[in-house]
């Protein structure tokens, strides 16, 4: 015997399907180039690194690994500024866990609304900071990626 439910069932499960696609959120990946001449004023430093970051556009969350090497000396602090441009310094909007300074540094953080607008326009940078260069050693400007 064919139970008459079967097509309801089988559409049902079909638009569950489809629904659970809409539902995902855009991930926006992020990209920064680590540089001493980036800093401001720009640094002498053989210091370099890559900022790597994803953005989740429905929980709001920034996820991110930054690498460094040839640093002047250990890191002792690492943030995400704004808003600003290219060539002009802003407050600290993301600081990075001081456990979590080695390279890679990984973690993530929950951006507000504004934060978010900043971010996205461009207009957040990624420094490192050092004991010799307590201002930033080594910076870059957050764009996407692709």
């Amino acid at each position: 015997m064919i139970s008459t439910r079967s097509p309801v069932v089988t559409a049902a499960f079909i638009l569950a399907l489809l629904g659970s696609n809409a539902a995902h959120a855009d991930t926006v990946a992020l990209k920064a180039n680590l540089q001493p001449s980036s800093e401001v004023p720009p640094r002498v430093s053989k210091g370099h690194g890559t900022l790597d970051a994803t953005f989740d556009t429905d929980s709001k969350v920034l996820t991110w690994t930054a690498t460094y090497a040839d640093l002047s000396g250990p890191v002792t602090m690492a943030h995400f500024h704004g808003p600003a441009p290219v060539g002009q310094n802003a407050k600290v909007q993301v600081p990075v866990d001081k456990r979590a300074l080695a390279s890679p540094m990984k973690g993530r953080a929950t951006l507000t609304e504004q934060q978010v607008a900043d971010l996205m326009g461009g207009q957040w940078y990624f420094n490192i900071h050092t004991q010799e260069n307590p201002t930033g050693e080594i910076r870059g400007q957050v764009m996407p990626s692709n």
